[in-house]
């Protein structure tokens, strides 16, 4: 193994070091304070005892509650207080199923006074939705005073689990069997592709969904899009129309220019009530409650569509401006402690004497490194699902804040090593105890693997998977600086890693170019993959 010998660092990088840094904490106080706007938006004015025509119900949102748990039976109790919560808000709340205790719904909304929108899941296993069919039917004729509308199932079509004829046959069978007027709810793009269908009903229910367009709309436009689905779908058809689902996320993934966002929420609940009830739409809302479950169907972003959070209280106020945090204390402390934590480090590092600009880029280092943590903190408690996550993730995040800590700790003047392999570098990590050059190599190695694999199942999969730029950020800006001012040899693996890594965050920005998380997360792989590829440049 060669030992590398670089010339001793000068000013440049530690200043290249600090200016990278001050950069980056400049733009993350403009996040925050932009987090901190209060954002003015139409004040909802509902008219005395007026509330929201109808909210999606599902009651999945303590932990470990999911419907795919053939074994829960959700409480009366559970559902009480789901309902007592929601009564102050809506009319009405549509089910999606009668299963897991779900059928005692109708009799507690009909103690506080509400309507049901009670559904039918239609799968592709023919005898359980037979039986759910039937139950179904069972409940609506008796609960016909508080069931307005029977809905037999559910974006079918979309899911391709069963035929138009064979819903139409289902749907037949259940207007033969009940006198509450029965419908079929899908995608709008699907109902216009099966015109037919709507003989069958007795109402057309569609589900028109801004964010989940083939071709995302800025919130900006949302519901202006909705308006003008609407009139097109009421165009196809001599039955009424129903939007049976709409909504906005409040946290996830940005499609293009769909951004999740409690603010965006408010305001596209907040406009579209406005214009449904100005215009006399009849409409459903997804939906009710957050879904923690859901992340594991739709991602981050499929957990948070509720109007109310996983604790039964409103996410947002229905006049006045909102704002999407409402203090900076968290990020501005989580910034000091990484400057004190660097600054001790450094004032026991190998150098024995540092100097200003030193001690400046290694402060800078920590105050970002500190603040970065506080939000990835805040986006892991609402994205991350399961103990295995918690642990993988939060062994790559706790693997990149090693490397400002190591570099805070040690003056690089004998570059970063690393072995022709990465068996070399662990062979190395085992007997030396790491010196620091060499720890450097080894945290390179693991961070360029870890962010290969997350660039390219974002490459490949992208639909439900977060940007993972605060997992990386850290790390990239300090060996992105570092990399290029050392003399340091870079194993085959970590040049394949780095060479997966661009293409991916390169296809994935050319993919949606004006989405600002994929922006982030093209300059964060880059910034991680660039000296590796420049050093492998040169070896050629």
């Amino acid at each position: 193994m060669p030992d590398f010998r670089p010339p001793r660092w000068s000013t440049v990088p530690w200043l290249a070091l600090l200016l990278v840094h001050i950069a980056a904490l400049a733009g993350l106080g403009v996040l925050i304070a932009r987090q901190m706007q209060p954002v003015p938006m139409h004040d909802l004015q509902l008219a005395d005892g007026e509330r929201l025509k109808c909210v999606s119900y599902a009651p999945y949102h303590l932990p470990g509650q999911t419907p795919y748990d053939e074994t829960l039976m959700i409480s009366r109790v559970q559902i009480v207080a789901d309902l007592t919560a929601l009564s102050r808000l809506t009319e009405c709340v549509r089910l999606y199923s009668v299963a897991q205790g779900l059928e005692q719904v109708p009799d507690v909304a009909r103690e506080l006074g509400l309507g049901v929108l009670l559904g039918a899941w239609i799968s592709a296993d023919r005898k359980r939705s037979a039986i759910e069919l039937d139950r179904a039917i069972r409940i609506a004729n008796d609960n016909a005073d508080v069931v307005r509308m029977l809905i037999v199932g559910n974006e079918v079509l979309l899911r391709r689990e069963r035929t138009e004829d064979e819903l139409r046959e289902l749907i037949a069978y259940a207007a033969a069997r009940t006198e509450v007027p029965v419908t079929y709810a899908d995608v709008w793009e699907f109902w216009l592709r099966h015109p037919s269908l709507a003989g069958a009903v007795d109402r057309v229910t569609v589900h028109i969904l801004p964010f989940w367009e083939d071709d995302p709309v800025a919130i900006e436009h949302a519901v202006a899009h909705v308006g003008t689905v609407f009139e097109e779908v009421r165009g196809h058809f001599d039955k009424p129309v129903m939007i049976g689902e709409t909504g906005w996320p409040s946290a996830g993934r940005q499609r293009e220019a769909s951004l999740p966002s409690p603010v965006n929420q408010a305001r596209y609940i907040r406009e579209f009530i406005h214009r449904a009830h100005d215009e006399g739409w009849d409409y459903n809302l997804i939906e009710a409650i957050d879904q923690p479950w859901k992340r594991r169907l739709e991602g981050t972003v499929g957990g948070y569509w509720g109007v109310l959070d996983v604790n039964l209280a409103p996410k947002f106020p229905l006049a006045g401006p909102v704002a999407e945090r409402d203090t900076f204390v968290t990020p501005a402390l989580g910034a000091g402690l990484g400057v004190l934590l660097c600054l001790a480090l450094a004032a026991g590092g190998r150098s024995k004497r540092r100097t200003p600009l030193q001690l400046a880029a290694v402060a800078a280092m920590g105050a970002v490194a500190g603040a970065v943590a506080v939000l990835h903190w805040e986006h892991a408690r609402l994205a991350y699902r399961d103990g295995l996550e918690w642990m993988l993730l939060g062994l790559v995040f706790a693997v990149g804040m090693l490397v400002p800590l190591t570099l805070a700790r040690w003056s690089p003047d004998g570059g970063i090593r690393s072995g022709a392999s990465a068996w070399t570098a662990w062979q190395r990590a085992r007997l030396a105890l790491l010196d620091a050059s060499t720890r450097l190599g080894l945290l390179r190695i693991v961070l360029l693997f870890a962010a290969a694999v997350g660039a390219l199942l974002l490459f490949v999969d992208p639909r439900y998977r977060d940007f993972p730029s605060l997992l990386f950020i850290v790390p990239a800006l300090t060996l992105g600086v570092v990399g290029w001012f050392t003399n340091s040899r870079h194993a085959t693996e970590e040049r394949l890693c780095a060479a997966v890594i661009v293409v991916s965050v390169v296809g994935r920005w050319l993919s949606e170019p004006l989405n600002p998380q994929a922006v982030a997360w093209l300059v964060t792989g880059l910034l991680l993959a660039a000296p590796t590829l420049r050093a492998a440049c040169e070896d050629q």
